[in-house]
């Protein structure tokens, strides 16, 4: 199974990437579930025609109980993707990341992956920083390879080391291992040597290169993914070729 968690700075594009990155591994056969780790909760959005799916954490707030079934606090989107929000603490108030522990128990509990038997999971993380919570899917066993999602900007990479030597932090213990760079473009000057330079020191390589796309933005206001949108697009192309190499890596590693 595709264990993968997605970080990267917050705005940097990473949620847009996981939603084409799932979609991608939707119409090439595989089941999918994405679960969006952020506490803004738009993670899944373009998944779901831009309707919203109700964030866990909201629900065991408006509610008494603990929801009883996964169909509660999900929705299927496109190509038959799981979405799920973790959520996070009314603002100002609480720890985000507890938000994420809260959500990741609930969904033992309710047996999620027994139930639904994915081929692929994603997880959107919030990547600023790297605490407790948020570290949760890499350090816990969810996922078992991570991609950082930059661009050329100086914040973007800075955030991208800060989770590589986090994750790299993890490494003796058997967790999640940095696969590689996605470098989502902002077009920045120089910005392909600036990520080629950041890659080369951190030994990581760069294995998805995404353009910058007014097509994206165009199918975004549609609630859409581009892969929904158009999957004959070069930027589409990029996405599907992402999701057929790990894909292809993981039918190596069985």
């Amino acid at each position: 199974m595709i264990k993968l968690a997605i970080y990267g700075k917050g705005g940097i594009g990473k949620s847009t990437v996981t939603a084409n990155l799932s979609a991608a591994l939707a119409m090439l056969g595989k089941r999918v579930i994405q679960i969006g780790c952020d506490p803004k909760a738009d993670s899944t959005g373009n998944l779901l025609g831009g309707t919203p799916v109700m964030p866990v954490m909201n629900y065991l707030r408006e509610r008494d109980d603990e929801p009883e079934s996964i169909e509660e606090i999900s929705k299927i989107g496109y190509g038959g993707v799981l979405c799920i929000e973790t959520g996070g603490p009314t603002p100002g108030l609480g720890c985000a990341g507890r938000g994420i522990v809260s959500t990741f128990s609930l969904l033992e509990e309710l047996k999620l992956f027994e139930k639904f038997k994915p081929d692929a999971v994603l997880y959107d993380v919030l990547g600023d920083v790297v605490c407790g919570g948020f570290a949760v899917p890499i350090r816990e066993g969810y996922a078992s390879k991570v991609l950082i999602v930059t661009s050329g900007e100086k914040m973007a990479l800075y955030a991208a080391n800060n989770i590589n030597s986090a994750v790299n932090n993890f490494a003796d213990r058997g967790y999640a291992k940095v696969r590689g760079i996605v470098l989502n473009r902002r077009n920045v000057e120089n910005e392909e040597q600036k990520v080629r330079d950041f890659a080369e020191k951190t030994d990581l390589p760069i294995i998805a290169d995404i353009p910058r796309s007014n097509d994206i933005i165009h199918y975004e206001d549609m609630g859409k993914t581009v892969i929904e949108g158009d999957s004959s697009l070069e930027v589409s192309k990029r996405f599907l070729a992402l999701a057929q190499l790990l894909i292809d890596e993981d039918e190596q590693n069985d």
